[in-house]
């Protein structure tokens, strides 16, 4: 983790809880946010709990995020969700391209690329994410995975907009799967992508984009892949139901 780039994490409820659990979760986080340390910390809860969150959260260093959005701004688009409502109940961020919306719902890369200019457009901070297979990994096919995903995702993007999002690296074969990857194998492609945030803009964009990790973190494997100097923080699933789980991840992004 790099002194330069201030440690994430965030909590991915995905298709879970109730708005009772929300606001309870919610509450308990917000509690214990003076204890939080030098890290940002935000929850992602279901669309129709965001404002209970909102306003459990009030007033805490806890930020709020979506877990997805549509690229339009209003109009006959049923079942979908714009950027303006998204921070008309208080987000600050919106995840965008999850494993889960790319290969359970389909998602492209051009999906991908028309939701995060709307999201920088009105203000969110997306957080992008990417990720191979477990037969892309063993193929050798990680690299060449991560770069069309990244290329497709960002594209059009300038370096002022891409300075503004962050990253998040999410081996599909490591999400609520409790396989995990090392230390190592995540640096490797946090390197990467830093790599390629370079290549493509320059180095002063590359060194302040914040990429996490995602994919069956917990208190006991959280310290040793968040040692790491490319891996900025967490995107925190199935640990993230809970204050008990969540909260050691969020020490240790701070320490």
């Amino acid at each position: 983790m790099s002194d330069q780039r201030k440690p994430f994490v965030a909590g991915n409820w995905k298709m879970n809880m109730d708005a009772a659990s929300s606001r309870a979760l919610a509450a308990e986080l917000a509690a214990a946010a003076g204890s939080f340390g030098d890290v940002d910390v935000a929850v992602c809860p279901p669309f129709p709990y965001l404002a209970v969150v909102a306003e459990a959260v009030n007033g805490s260093p806890v930020e709020l995020g979506a877990q997805n959005v549509y690229h339009e701004p209003k109009g006959a688009f049923t079942g979908e969700v714009s950027t303006a409502m998204l921070l008309d109940v208080g987000c600050r961020y919106v995840i965008l391209g999850h494993s889960e919306r790319r290969h359970i719902l389909g998602e492209s890369d051009a999906d991908v690329n028309r939701k995060l200019l709307a999201a920088l457009d009105a203000g969110l901070c997306p957080i992008v994410c990417v990720g191979e297979k477990i037969e892309q990994r063993e193929a050798g096919e990680t690299g060449k995975v991560i770069r069309e995903q990244f290329e497709g995702s960002l594209a059009g993007l300038s370096a002022a907009q891409a300075s503004k999002i962050v990253i998040a690296y999410e081996p599909v074969w490591a999400i609520g799967t409790g396989k995990v990857a090392t230390p190592e194998q995540a640096e490797e492609v946090h390197a990467d992508l830093r790599s390629l945030l370079e290549q493509r803009y320059n180095a002063d964009v590359a060194a302040a984009v914040r990429i996490q990790y995602g994919g069956s973190v917990k208190a006991d494997n959280a310290a040793s892949l968040l040692g790491q100097p490319n891996i900025d923080g967490a995107l925190v699933g199935g640990a993230s139901l809970t204050a008990e789980a969540f909260l050691p991840i969020v020490e240790a992004a701070a320490s």
